[in-house]
C-alpha cells in the first residue's frame, strides 16, 4: 500500500475499561475492537499506547502510581493514513466511540514500508497502488464530474461500468478539450469568482455524460504484474497514471508515476563512499532533453507566451546573461500573477496550449509591463548534470515538482529532467 507524503493522523482518546456496544470483544476492549475494525476496512496500520495518568470529560484522575492504582488507565489509539481512507472509515469510527475524544490533523510522511527490497520494480503493483478511487458512472452528468474533481481535489476520474470494469478515464484535459473549460481545474482559483461561477452555470446546463467526456479505449494494468511492467506501459504511452485491475477486470486501485518514484526512491540502497559508475544510457545529460525554453528576468508577457507555445513544455526557465537560472514560469504562474483583466486572450491562448491546440497567429497580449522577473517563481530546484538519476528522484519527491532544470558546476542551464524520463530509465539494464 502506497503512503507518503501528505496525509491524514487520527487520535483517539479513550479509557482502557471501555467496550465496544458492552460487547466481550478481545476482553471488552474498546480499543482492541477498533483495531479489528481498521485492520479489516484496509486501513494502513493503527497503534494503542497506554498511558500513566490522565482525566477527560467525566473529570475523574486515572493513575497508574503504586498509591492509587486504576484498573482505568488512559488509552491513545492513532491511525495515520490517506485522506480518502480516512474519508470513509471514520463515521464508523465515531459510532464505535461512545465516550472519549477523537481528532484528526495533516502529517507529512517520510516513510512507510516493510521494508527495502533489492528490486522494487519486481514487487507487484498492488504493493504499491492506491486502493481509494473515486469514481463514476457513465450516465454521471457534467456538473457532478466536475463537483467530483474539485472536491476530492483529483487530476483524473475513471469512467466504471456496473460490473466494476473501468470504460474510459476523464481529465481536467479532457473537460478543455470536450466540455468547453477555459482552464485546468487546479488552476481554476486564479479565476475571478464571477468567471468561475459563469464557468460552473455554463457546465451545468450541458446535457452531456461522463460517455461523452472519457477517453478510451483505456490502457489497465493487473494487480498482480511487476511494478516494472507498469513502468514500461507508461512510457511507452506516456502516461502518468494506470487504472489497476483484479483477475476479473473490475477496477481495484491506482497507480501513477509519483507513486512509483516515491517507491524507488525509498528502496534505494544507502550511498556507499565510492559510487559505482552509472550504467550506460541511465545519466542525466542522457536523460534530460536540451530544447528547454529560456526568457530573460526582462522579457515581455506576449514573449513568454510564445515561448511556451512554440515548444508545448507549458514552462519556461528564466536565465542571465550567463545562462545561469534565475527561476521558472508555467501556464499556472501567469494565471496566479499576470493581470489578466488586462490580457482578455491570455486564458484562451493557454487553453490552446494545454490542449495542444496553440494557433501559429494570436493576438498580442497587452503590454502591462509585465516581464518575467514578476511572473517566475524563484528559487528554483534544480539538479547537478553530475549528480545521479536517484538523487534527481529524491529531490522530486521531496519538492513535490515534475520537471528539474540540469545545470553545470557553474550554475548554467543545460537540460530538463522530467518524471517521465526518470520512468524510462528505471527499465534501462
Amino acid at each position: 500500500m502506497q503512503l507518503q507524503g501528505k496525509a491524514l493522523r487520527v487520535t483517539i482518546y479513550i479509557g482502557e475499561s471501555d467496550h465496544y456496544q458492552g460487547k466481550a470483544l478481545h476482553s471488552g476492549s474498546l480499543y482492541m475492537a477498533l483495531l479489528q475494525f481498521l485492520k479489516q476496512a484496509g486501513a494502513s496500520g493503527a497503534t494503542v499506547v497506554r498511558g500513566l495518568a490522565g482525566f477527560g470529560a467525566e473529570s475523574r484522575i486515572h493513575t497508574a502510581s503504586i498509591v492509587d492504582l486504576s484498573t482505568d488507565l488512559p488509552i491513545r489509539v492513532e491511525w495515520v493514513d490517506q485522506a480518502e481512507v480516512v474519508e470513509r472509515l471514520l463515521p464508523q469510527v465515531r459510532q464505535m466511540v461512545n465516550g472519549g475524544l477523537i481528532t484528526v490533523e495533516e502529517v507529512d510522511v517520510v516513510q512507510y514500508a516493510p521494508g527495502r527490497r533489492p528490486d522494487p520494480l519486481a514487487q507487484p503493483v498492488q504493493d504499491v497502488m492506491r486502493t481509494e478511487v473515486v469514481t463514476v458512472a457513465p450516465d454521471t452528468r457534467v456538473a457532478e464530474v466536475v463537483t467530483l474533481l474539485l472536491q476530492k481535489r483529483t487530476r483524473s476520474l475513471p469512467v466504471v461500468a456496473e460490473n466494476g470494469r473501468p470504460l474510459g478515464i476523464i481529465t481536467d484535459g479532457d473537460l478543455l478539450r470536450r466540455a468547453g473549460l477555459s482552464t485546468r481545474l487546479d488552476l481554476q482559483a486564479e479565476l475571478s469568482a464571477a468567471d468561475w461561477q459563469q464557468q460552473l452555470a455554463e457546465l451545468r446546463a450541458q446535457n452531456g455524460t461522463a460517455v461523452s467526456l472519457m477517453t478510451d479505449p483505456l490502457i489497465t494494468i493487473s494487480a498482480g504484474a511487476p511494478l516494472g511492467q507498469a513502468v514500461q506501459v507508461m512510457s511507452q504511452h506516456d502516461l502518468k497514471r494506470l487504472p489497476v485491475v483484479d483477475g476479473n477486470g473490475r477496477l481495484t486501485g491506482w497507480i501513477s508515476r509519483v507513486d512509483i518514484l516515491r517507491t524507488v526512491e525509498y528502496h534505494q540502497p544507502a550511498a556507499e563512499t565510492e559510487p559505482e559508475p552509472l550504467a550506460t544510457g541511465a545519466t542525466i545529460r542522457e536523460l534530460m532533453y536540451r530544447d528547454v525554453p529560456t526568457v530573460s528576468a526582462t522579457t515581455r508577457l506576449e514573449e513568454i507566451v510564445q515561448a511556451l507555445e512554440q515548444n508545448r513544455r507549458r514552462r519556461a526557465v528564466v536565465v542571465d546573461d550567463a545562462q545561469r537560472v534565475l527561476g521558472i514560469i508555467t501556464d499556472g504562474d501567469l494565471l496566479r500573477r499576470s493581470q489578466k483583466e488586462t490580457h482578455p486572450g491570455l486564458l484562451d491562448r493557454l487553453r490552446r496550449l494545454v490542449t495542444g491546440q496553440p494557433e501559429a497567429t494570436s493576438a498580442p497580449l497587452f503590454d502591462a509591463g509585465e516581464t518575467g522577473v514578476d511572473l517566475m517563481t524563484s528559487p528554483v530546484v534544480t539538479i547537478p548534470v553530475t549528480a545521479s538519476p536517484a538523487a534527481a528522484l529524491s529531490l522530486m519527491v521531496q519538492h513535490g515538482v515534475k520537471r528539474l532544470p540540469v545545470v553545470d558546476e557553474d550554475g548554467r542551464l543545460l537540460g530538463l529532467l522530467g518524471r517521465a524520463s526518470l520512468l524510462r530509465s528505471l527499465t534501462v539494464d
